[in-house]
């Protein structure tokens, strides 16, 4: 199956990521992962480098795609940090480090997919929400106030951007992620199917969040 699309999809690593990648490379996207590590990265396009807390390696990365492929069609935000802990406890450092990867690298990733999509006036940025996007789990703060932050900026950026062409979903993933736990996990092939859905959503009908979850999972 033949396209001209291509797709960033940043925070990549083995899970949802790598099978959101191999689906969308069968259905004939382009593809470019970008990780802190892309020596892990499987693609058939491109592996890059890159620090979503950091704007240079952000615009980077994004430079390299456009300069092989063009502005990507479909940008993923994959990216989170999670610290635990009872409150009087967290070392300060590390919930910054929480905060910054999972919501001011989805600012910065989001700026840098928003300001390319809209000379064109279509696109499609996602990101990857949890639980935690909408109830904060005793001894996990730092991970609730990451995930509702993002949710916060997806919500925000979907209202401002769907009219002028740039769908904005958030994507709530209650439950944990794994292939090999029959049905009572997530299976991340699954989930990228969903994300494909969504992409391929007619303007007419578009959703700005969905929620995944296992059966066994508590609502």
């Amino acid at each position: 199956m033949g396209t001209d699309e291509s797709a960033l999809i940043v925070g990549a690593g083995r899970g949802l990521s790598a099978s959101l990648a191999r689906l969308l490379e069968r259905e004939g996207f382009k593809v470019a992962l970008a990780a802190r590590n892309p020596e892990k990265l499987e693609t058939k396009g491109l592996a890059l480098r890159c620090d979503a807390t950091d704007r240079a390696q952000v615009e980077a990365a994004f430079d390299a795609v456009e300069g092989k492929w063009g502005v990507p069609n479909f940008v993923v935000y994959n990216a989170s940090f999670r610290t635990r802990g009872p409150i009087a406890e967290l070392d300060p450092a590390e919930v910054q480090k929480a905060l910054a990867v999972t919501a001011y690298g989805g600012f910065l990733v989001a700026q840098a997919a928003a300001k390319r999509m809209l000379p064109r006036g279509a696109g499609a940025i996602f990101f990857t929400g949890a639980s935690a996007s909408v109830k904060g789990y005793a001894n996990s703060a730092p991970f609730a106030m990451g995930k509702f932050a993002l949710r916060g900026l997806a919500q925000s950026m979907a209202r401002e951007l769907a009219p002028k062409g740039i769908h904005v979903a958030h994507f709530v993933i209650d439950g944990g992620i794994g292939k090999d736990a029959g049905d009572a996990k997530l299976d991340p092939d699954e989930i990228a199917k969903t994300y494909l859905g969504v992409y391929r959503q007619h303007r007419s009908a578009w959703t700005w969040e969905v929620e995944l979850r296992p059966w066994v999972e508590r609502f």
